[in-house]
């Protein structure tokens, strides 16, 4: 049965609250539209403030939610925006640093608004930035009531920066949007297949931003390991970011089976059609791609880092992260093992069916905003 919020049946009024998004990542931005919809469906006032582009994209108000457009720069009068809407705010929810952040700002000197902050993935700074980086985690965990991490080692990296209480947060897998049901699988994997230039050879697909911190520089010197198969497989990279330029001339003067296709709003559809799914990343929480790689039944081979250990289980081949050796080796070992990678699908499929359901998601959340909203007994 579904958690429902105790401050209605009691006559009260709904448990009014706001959920702030900054930039947000694919899997922030769906987390919130799922929790969104399922606390309207409970009876609670749900306002989600992000700029336009992100109620465009993941539709907020479509779930029953109001939407006020706060642009993502933590500027004074963004900062305003967001104290506005929280004026009337029982609860405030951030999801992010930055938004935590802003949040903070804007909830300063009003003690008696609760402030919950999702941590969905740890933030990337070198040098001088890295000291920046972690002032600003301490001043959101400390701001924060309860801190709700994806995965277990953000719940450490929020105690060990003065969070007065972290939790492992229960977080549901963003349900691909915008697929047709009832197209034919095979008919859309051999369209996939062909427009990607990989007929008759393995495709092997990575998504993600090209940034440092993804670890495409090592997946570019795993795949002049596998360009002497016959045939060579192709590795197809969907994402734009900084990096863009060097990994393209690395594609062309080593002359690597790998096409860079920049942004997609298909992936779904590229990923069913995949031979393997590859996340070389330095870190993960909760990903995304390893999420549905799982869930579309395409052996994954991901590096052996933050959360996805926890997140995978058994269920796919794990190597070091910056060891291009081993991912290489990985990746050759799964394409001539046809029986290793079927057992992987269904392997994947059962670790999926344990992952939390959008009813465990909200049902938690809302647990936790009825702990901190709750009046208190004197005495």
């Amino acid at each position: 049965m579904s958690h429902v919020s105790s401050h209605s049946p009691q006559g009260q009024s709904p448990l009014r609250t706001v959920q702030v998004l900054g930039g947000g990542s694919a899997g922030s931005s769906a987390h919130v539209r799922s929790l969104a919809s399922g606390l309207v469906a409970r009876g609670v006032r749900v306002t989600v403030c992000a700029p336009s582009e992100a109620d465009r994209a993941y539709g907020f108000t479509g779930v029953g939610a109001e939407h006020v457009h706060v642009p993502r720069s933590s500027d004074p009068a963004s900062v305003a925006v967001l104290r506005a809407a929280c004026a009337e705010a029982d609860l405030v929810h951030a999801h992010g640093l930055h938004a935590a952040l802003r949040a903070a700002l804007a909830l300063s000197g009003r003690r008696h608004t609760p402030l919950v902050v999702t941590w969905h993935t740890r933030a990337y700074a070198e040098g001088a930035r890295a000291h920046l980086l972690r002032m600003l985690e301490r001043r959101v965990a400390r701001a924060a009531a309860v801190v709700l991490g994806t995965s277990s080692d953000l719940v450490d990296r929020a105690r060990s920066r003065g969070a007065r209480d972290a939790r492992l947060a229960a977080v549901t897998f963003p349900s691909p949007r915008g697929t047709d049901e009832y197209e034919d699988p095979d008919r859309l994997r051999h369209k996939a297949r062909a427009e990607l230039g990989a007929t008759g050879r393995p495709l092997l697909m990575a998504v993600g931003s090209l940034d440092r911190h993804r670890g495409y520089e090592t997946l570019l010197d795993a795949a002049r390991a596998w360009r002497g198969l016959d045939p060579a497989p192709l590795l197809v990279i969907a994402g734009e970011g900084p990096l863009r330029t060097v990994l393209q001339r690395r594609v062309e003067d080593e002359e690597l089976p790998v096409r860079l296709v920049g942004r997609r709003d298909d992936i779904t559809e590229l990923l069913a059609a995949a031979d393997l799914a590859l996340l070389p990343s330095s870190w993960e929480s909760r990903s995304v791609l390893a999420q549905e790689a799982l869930h579309a039944r395409v052996p994954l081979v991901a590096t052996q880092v933050g959360g996805i250990p926890e997140l995978v289980g058994d269920a796919a081949e794990l190597v070091p992260y910056g060891d291009a050796g081993a991912l290489a080796e990985a990746v050759v070992r799964l394409l001539d093992d046809p029986a290793r990678r079927e057992w992987l699908k269904e392997r994947g499929a059962q670790q999926a069916a344990t992952w939390p359901t959008e009813d465990e998601t909200v049902a938690q959340v809302l647990s936790v905003y009825d702990e901190l909203t709750q009046p208190r007994p004197l005495g």
